[in-house]
């Protein structure tokens, strides 16, 4: 990691900029993909599949007599562990939703409400590959459950053999999930977004993936398709006091490290003592990492930061907006309050940022890049869109109706003022037009 001290100014913010995304290299070939799908459906995806992932495969739908089965060759310790993290999912998700609907008379006779609907049909994308996370599986079905989404399809690549990884079937039987499709990459994308001859197209897509995958989202998007939120490199962003443990700390590192060559990871601290013992951490844990190489190469990007105090850490933070912000300190309640721009923030020296990733019950669908300082990860009413309702009685008409004549011609709308005018006639008892 590259160490700086803010105190001795220079432009360290150059550091923190995030890496240039290889977007813009993939761009072109994402865009072929899309529209080799977009015209000839499972042709494209058979022919992708078979190129990209090196399967053939006659169907891409995972019959559900043959992935439950295969679920149930999960280990008993391991479908434990995740139906305890789904039951702490389900308890958190279930709690921060109430689809109440509230009426409100904003003038007398005039009554707005808006009323909660589930999307109909969600897709979501679990990565597959050496990692196959069936922990996100968890993070996206189950807020789709808890929203009542009746039909929830499941896009993950097919191993070598043609099969799905069994914890990602035990994990979508947990999850609710309906249907299990064998497809992957920015191919998958493009049959959520369009559908083809035996993959429904669906109305909104979730989950994370590689440049292609985040890259084919961001284009179907800009032509309506909606999507969950801007996707990239995970990142951790750790406030540390001298009291902090530097193997935790390089722990906590070192999770986010080990996601990828492009991921993000920064530590700021006051601390030089803390700094130094951390570096020295990292590399007797690295050498212990099965995924080393790809951790080193993030490591080689990341940031130590000296500041001068944690309030200063605090405000670089802020102004980071990471995905994971861990507060590891004493005291942590006056720093969180502060907090401004953060997907997800863990407290204390006793939080590590994985206790999220996998089993407290918040999600790990979380905004990258800078991004949360507007946008948040998913929850239940990303699952969920919004319709609005209004009702005006005839004491509604005659009383608001004058207001809005008024502001439509003021706008030069006259149709607008028009079609108020003529109900209130009649509503006052003039019929004449």
């Amino acid at each position: 990691m590259q160490q700086i001290r803010t105190q001795d100014g220079g432009d360290y913010w150059q550091l923190l900029t995030r890496p240039a995304a290889r977007r813009q290299e993939v761009r072109p070939r994402v865009k072929q993909i899309l529209e080799s799908v977009q015209l000839t459906g499972d042709t494209a995806l058979r022919e992708l599949t078979r190129r990209l992932d090196g399967v053939e495969l006659e169907h891409f739908e995972l019959p559900r007599e043959e992935w439950f089965p295969r679920s149930e060759t999960v280990s008993g310790e391991l479908q434990q562990a995740m139906s305890r993290a789904a039951i702490n999912i389900y308890y958190f998700h279930q709690s921060q939703w109430s689809p109440e609907e509230l009426k409100v008379e904003t003038s007398p006779g005039v009554f707005c409400w808006r009323r909660p609907v589930p999307i109909q049909r969600v897709g979501i994308y679990i990565p597959g590959g050496t990692a196959p996370l069936f922990s996100t599986v968890l993070m996206l079905g189950i807020p789709a459950q808890i929203a009542g989404c009746p039909e929830v399809f499941l896009f993950t690549p097919p191993r070598s053999d043609g099969t799905v990884d069994p914890t990602i079937l035990f994990a979508a039987r947990l999850a609710g999930v309906h249907r299990v499709f064998r497809v992957g990459g920015a191919q998958a994308i493009a049959a959520m977004a369009w559908g083809t001859e035996t993959v429904p197209a669906v109305d909104k897509i979730f989950g994370p993936g590689n440049v292609y995958v985040t890259e084919a989202k961001a284009q179907v998007a800009a032509q309506g398709v909606a999507v969950d939120l801007p996707a990239g490199p995970s990142e951790v962003f750790i406030i540390a006091d001298e009291a902090a443990d530097a193997a935790w700390v390089a722990a906590d590192l070192l999770s986010q490290a080990e996601h990828g060559a492009d991921s993000q990871v920064v530590l700021a601290t006051p601390s030089q003592r803390l700094a130094r013992a951390t570096l020295q951490e990292l590399e007797r844990q690295l050498a212990r990492l099965p995924r080393q190489e790809l951790a080193r190469r993030a490591l080689q990007q990341g940031v130590c930061l000296i500041t001068r105090n944690l309030n200063e850490a605090l405000d670089i933070a802020n102004r980071y907006a990471p995905e994971h912000l861990i507060l590891m300190v004493q005291d942590w309640e006056g720093l969180a309050e502060r907090v401004k721009h953060a997907g997800s923030v863990f407290l204390g020296y006793l939080t590590p940022e994985v206790l999220g990733d996998y089993a407290s019950g918040t999600n790990h669908v979380l905004p990258t890049g800078g991004t949360a300082r507007a946008y948040s990860g998913i929850s239940v009413e990303s699952f969920i869109h919004w319709i609005t309702f209004q009702q005006a009685d005839r004491k509604g008409l005659r009383l608001l109706g004058p207001t809005v004549e008024l502001l439509a011609t003021a706008e030069r709308l006259h149709a607008h003022a028009r079609a108020v005018s003529l109900r209130r006639k009649m509503v006052e008892g003039d019929t004449q037009i």
